[in-house]
């Protein structure tokens, strides 16, 4: 009888990483230390084991090497996938995940567990009239279904004075465009600013990014870059970025923050701590939100932090882009400056969010919601009207399939984000099941083929610098 190393899992060094979602109990044991003889043993298969082998492997044995005819295979389209039960995850989408007794996926196994974990930047019930700023809270506004939602209920609805910050990017939707000039006429109280890199510059960075990631997103975080120093000159007091319920818990499931990250900003012993260490170095002391927003921009500025590193978790998208903006320093400068001036002076804007079930009535619904923005700010659905997730760019298409096709091939660790964002969506229903099955099927990028929308990517990176 021959063994094998089951799939989904690669040897990487003294280490055995596993490329997937596994059930409750392992659901982040995707790191396993192997002996420099299990690592032989392993290096070497398939093959048949004597006695010694099999004992050398201990508690690999029928987990991570199993014999050849238990290997489990791997998807190649949707029509072969297996479905959680319970929500549109399935295993050709995510490879490598696992299902229980009863059917349900990793995600849906635990969602009791996860029911609190909101949002990984602090949660706001009210955002307060700015005493010192012309406006009362900032926003990055795409023109998209999440960012129009949120800047309708801040500017309409609570009636707050909103600077709505715009990185025009060359893959932005024409929806997306015409939605924002509609926006324009829909809300007196707004500002709109608009912001474009340099087409040299962006280029650099994007086939820089092209290089390591095979796709170009680099948002939100050039964004974060171009506005920051807008923010500080104009005291707001606090920005959001729009993000929906499934997007921040998706960071969950990916390994790229710790269950700690939801709930540090309500730790006030871990505030005093950080306060305790701005007060000796002569900073004033942090408010809410104000420690995301210097960690944020002092990752984009400086790279991770080596405690980050240390602790295991990681975000590659975020890494990538900030080895990319790299290839164009002079796009950090007015950034440094900005957080060496907003840190001393503590005018530091804070980082919030509202929570999009509670503010929607009790659950984000994707299709009530689109119906609220068509009618109150004049937006306009994408092409694919069936398409629920990130509908402002040309190229979302393009970021999905290259993220599902490294993680497929075990070239990357990371997850599609838009795979475990569309499980939760249904998980938690935001839409149906069918609804995102659907999606899934017929507007989202996972497919092993070369997509046609990877054609506008690469025509702007063909241009002469």
């Amino acid at each position: 009888m021959t063994y094998s190393l089951q799939s989904r899992w690669k040897i990487n060094g003294n280490h055995l990483i596993y490329y997937g979602l596994q059930n409750k109990g392992n659901l982040f044991k995707n790191r396993i230390k192997i002996s420099r003889r299990q690592a032989e043993i392993i290096t070497s298969l398939p093959k048949e084991l004597n006695e010694n082998e099999l004992k050398s492997l201990g508690r690999l044995l029928d987990k991570q090497v199993v014999k050849t005819d238990k290997i489990r295979k791997i998807p190649k389209s949707i029509n072969e996938a297996r479905f959680c039960k319970k929500c549109s995850a399935n295993d050709f989408i995510i490879p490598g995940i696992e299902f229980d007794e009863n059917g349900l996926c990793p995600m849906c196994q635990t969602i009791d567990d996860t029911k609190e974990l909101k949002s990984i930047v602090p949660i706001v019930k009210e955002v307060p009239r700015a005493k010192k700023s012309r406006f009362d809270v900032a926003l990055f506004y795409t023109g998209g279904k999440d960012s129009t939602f949120l800047l309708y209920y801040l500017a309409k609805v609570k009636k707050l004075r909103v600077l709505a910050m715009t990185w025009e990017i060359p893959y932005m939707s024409e929806s997306a465009k015409q939605s924002i000039e509609n926006a324009k006429k829909h809300f007196d109280n707004v500002e709109f600013i608009t912001r474009s890199v340099k087409q040299e510059d962006l280029r650099k960075v994007y086939k820089k990014l092209y290089a390591i990631s095979e796709n170009t997103c680099a948002c939100p975080s050039l964004a974060y870059v171009l506005f920051y120093p807008e923010m500080v000159a104009n005291r707001v007091p606090s920005f959001m970025a729009g993000n929906e319920p499934a997007q921040m818990l998706g960071l969950y499931y990916n390994s790229m923050a710790p269950r700690i990250a939801y709930t540090f900003w309500q730790n006030n012993f871990l505030q005093m701590l950080v306060n305790i260490g701005r007060v000796l170095t002569l900073h004033p002391p942090l408010k809410k939100g104000q420690f995301h927003t210097l960690a944020v921009m002092k990752q984009l500025a400086k790279g991770d932090n080596p405690i980050k590193k240390l602790s295991g978790y990681s975000d590659e998208l975020v890494s990538n882009i900030v080895t990319a903006i790299n290839e164009v320093p002079q796009l950090l400068k007015p950034l440094k400056r900005s957080i060496r001036y907003s840190s001393r002076t503590g005018h530091i804007p804070a980082f919030v969010h509202l929570d999009f079930d509670e503010i929607s009535g009790g659950s984000y619904n994707w299709r009530k919601i689109k119906d609220i923005i068509v009618n109150e700010c004049g937006w306009v659905a994408p092409k694919d009207d069936g398409k629920g997730l990130h509908t402002s760019c040309k190229i979302e298409k393009c970021k999905e399939h290259s993220q599902f096709v490294r993680f497929y091939n075990c070239r990357s660790r990371m997850i599609p984000f838009s795979a475990v964002e569309i499980s939760l969506a249904s998980r938690n229903r935001n839409l149906s099941r069918e609804q995102a099955i659907s999606e899934i099927e017929n507007s989202l990028g996972f497919s092993l083929e070369e997509i046609p929308e990877t054609e506008i990517m690469c025509d702007f990176l063909k241009e002469k610098l």
